[in-house]
C-alpha cells in the first residue's frame, strides 16, 4: 500500500497516473496548499522541502519518497515497468525525463507566473519564459516526428512530460505547428490510466491571482 499526498498540479499528477499506470494499490491524501498544509510539521517529516508530490511506501517499512521525479523512478524501479533494465535503455529514459525535470517544468512554471499571477505585465519575463517553453516544445516535436514515445516504450519520461505540456494553453504557449508534439499529446490523453490519473485529486477552483503570487512570492506554493 503506498499513500500518495498530492495536489492537482503537473507534479502531483506525475504520480498519480504512474501509480495508475502501474496498477498499484494507494491512498490519495490531497493537501490544501492554499492553507500550508503542506508546510506542517508532519508533512515535513516526509518532505523536508515542503512540496508536493510525496509518497510513503507501508509495504518498505514506511519509507518516504519525495520530488516527482525521484517518484517516478522509484515506483518504476519498484515495478520492473515504465523503464527498460538495460543501461542504454533506462539511460534514455533518464535524459528524457531529466528534460522535463530541469527544462520544462521550470519553464512552464515561470510562465505560469508572470503570464497568469503577477498583476504586473512584466512583458520581457513573460517572453522569456514562453519563448524558451516553445523551444522546449519544438526538440519535443522535432524527437517524436522519428519517434512514437521519448525513449523506445511508453514509459515515466512521457508521463513527466505529458503531465506538464498538456497545459500549455495556461502557460500561453501554442503547439498549433508542431504535429509531431500534438499527436503525442492525443495518445497519451487517450490512454485509460492517464485519464483516471489525471483526476486525482479532483481540481479545485483555481486560486485567487493575490493569493498565488502570495503564495509564490512567501515560498508557499506547490
Amino acid at each position: 500500500m503506498i499513500d500518495l499526498y498530492t495536489a492537482a498540479t503537473p507534479n502531483g499528477h506525475k504520480v498519480s497516473i504512474a501509480l495508475e499506470e502501474l496498477e498499484l494499490v494507494y491512498t490519495l491524501h490531497a493537501l490544501d496548499l492554499q492553507a500550508g498544509e503542506q508546510k506542517q510539521p508532519w508533512f515535513l517529516a516526509i518532505n523536508p522541502n515542503g512540496r508536493i508530490p510525496a509518497i510513503v511506501d507501508r509495504a518498505e517499512d514506511n519509507f518516504a519518497v519525495f520530488e516527482s521525479g525521484a517518484i517516478l523512478i522509484y515506483l518504476a524501479e519498484k515495478t520492473g515497468e515504465l523503464m527498460p533494465t538495460d543501461a542504454k535503455g533506462r539511460s534514455r529514459v533518464l535524459q528524457w525525463l531529466m528534460f522535463q525535470m530541469g527544462g520544462v517544468g521550470p519553464m512552464m512554471g515561470q510562465a505560469n507566473v508572470f503570464h497568469r499571477y503577477f498583476p504586473e505585465k512584466i512583458q520581457p519575463a513573460i517572453d522569456r519564459y514562453q519563448g524558451e517553453s516553445k523551444r522546449l516544445f519544438r526538440v519535443l516535436d522535432a524527437h517524436l516526428a522519428n519517434n512514437e514515445y521519448l525513449a523506445g516504450d511508453y514509459s515515466i519520461a512521457d508521463i513527466a512530460n505529458w503531465a506538464w505540456v498538456h497545459t500549455h494553453d495556461w502557460s500561453g504557449v501554442t503547439v498549433d505547428d508542431l504535429p509531431h508534439l500534438r499527436r503525442w499529446l492525443a495518445a497519451i490523453a487517450a490512454r485509460p490510466a492517464v485519464q483516471r490519473g489525471i483526476i486525482m485529486p479532483p481540481r479545485a477552483e483555481r486560486a485567487d491571482p493575490t493569493t498565488v503570487r502570495t503564495m509564490l512570492e512567501t515560498g508557499q506554493s506547490r
